[in-house]
């Protein structure tokens, strides 16, 4: 394909991502877009929001990421379901690439912009990201989802092997990135308090971003074999988080 737009949502990170390694390795130029979806936004009880601060500061370093890949990331405020159709109308591209999303209003969203893509001859893919095995991967052998975990546990580990946790390599083909437009103004971040939220505490709780995931991935490898031992007792800090 000549372009992609790759749609990131619970995925805030440039590297091992199925559906952007995917688009990368399947179009000479992909673009990126993350969109604070009024869907979910307007309805929120409290304009002083830690989850929504949190996503804010992670699309920032996401974008800051992305270009110094050579790419970009385009932030949107809006209904996804109007946005992703008329930004990919208006880039030309030729197919919109996601990573699959599990939850049933998500499920409906990506039904609606699946089918307004279709009427303008543009494709629209989601990929397996968020899991190891989905759906009906791992079933019993009656061929039904298991209802206890044990011999959940026990047929996920026969079926996952080395290939199955391999990290997907973005960074092979990071060059056909779509640079950033040369538009006045440049394309900006939407505030919080344009999108009727305010600053909280957050910051000085967590680091934010693919750099803060990686601060708690480290900080659990040292304490990963007392976690059977830590985790139920919740005055030691004994969880991944």
């Amino acid at each position: 394909m000549q372009s992609i737009l790759f749609w990131f949502r619970r995925d805030l990170r440039a590297n091992d991502n199925v559906g952007l390694y995917l688009a990368l390795k399947s179009a000479k130029k992909v673009h990126c877009v993350f969109v604070f979806d009024r869907e979910i936004l307007d309805v929120l009880p409290t304009k002083a929001d830690r989850r929504v601060e949190f996503i804010w500061e992670s699309v920032v370093a996401l974008r800051l990421m992305l270009r110094e890949m050579g790419g970009d990331l385009l932030v949107r405020y809006g209904h996804a379901t109007d946005v992703i159709p008329a930004l990919a109308a208006e880039l030309a591209v030729d197919a919109v690439f996601t990573n699959t999303d599990y939850e049933p209003g998500a499920i409906a969203r990506d039904t609606k912009v699946a089918a307004a893509l279709q009427t303008q001859n543009i494709a629209f893919e989601s990929f397996k990201d968020h899991v190891i095995f989905e759906k009906d991967e791992v079933l019993t052998l009656a061929g039904k989802p298991f209802s206890v975990f044990t011999p959940y546990k026990n047929a996920w580990l026969k079926k996952v092997d080395e290939a199955h946790l391999q990290p997907f390599p973005v960074e092979r083909y990071q060059a056909h990135l779509a640079a950033p437009r040369q538009t006045k103004p440049a394309d900006p971040i939407p505030m919080l308090e344009s999108m009727g939220f305010i600053r909280t505490n957050i910051l000085s709780m967590v680091t934010c971003g693919a750099a803060g995931a990686a601060a708690l991935r480290d900080d659990f490898i040292g304490r990963m074999a007392d976690y059977k031992d830590t985790r139920d007792f919740p005055a030691i800090r004994g969880v991944s988080y």
